[in-house]
């Protein structure tokens, strides 16, 4: 049987393989060019979506800040380093348990989760009462001087 002879030919030979990138260069921004689409790529591609920012004007001052009181900020401070040391607690010490062997750090670490998560919830009732007990105080002193108008 003969062998079939394929002429000696590489289809890579018209391509220039070299690539040169400029990582100062602004408009490749680092990317590495492996050619341009061609003709039938770019029919085929959808066409690039206009797209428009919208910008909001805010205060540099802060002025809103000073509508917040005090034990609402403390409350939300206290809630939001309890609750996320509750979820990376939580979650790092199964996780450290189970796949890296730490059977005794791996439990303490969720126990740890579990009390920021109770503080977390301990704060946030606590919030909650002292809010709803200053909203009677409130309403018990406004009933009382829209009393007092009514007499005189």
């Amino acid at each position: 049987m003969g062998t079939k002879a394929y002429p000696e030919t590489n289809a890579f030979e018209d391509v220039d393989h070299t690539v040169s990138v400029n990582p100062l260069d602004e408009d490749n921004e680092g990317e590495v060019p492996f050619g341009e689409p061609s003709s039938a790529e770019q029919e085929l591609a959808p066409d690039a979506p206009d797209a428009s920012v919208q910008t909001f004007e805010t205060e540099s001052d802060f002025s809103s800040m000073s509508e917040v009181s005090s034990e609402t900020l403390g409350a939300f401070g206290a809630c939001f380093v309890y609750a996320h040391l509750a979820l990376f607690l939580g979650a790092i010490g199964p996780m450290g348990w189970y796949f890296e062997g730490w059977s005794r750090a791996g439990p303490l670490l969720f126990a740890g989760g579990v009390v920021a998560g109770w503080l977390t919830y301990r704060r946030y009732r606590k919030w909650e009462r002292q809010r709803a007990t200053d909203d009677t105080a409130g309403s018990d002193t406004a009933t009382a001087a829209a009393d007092g108008e009514d007499a005189g």
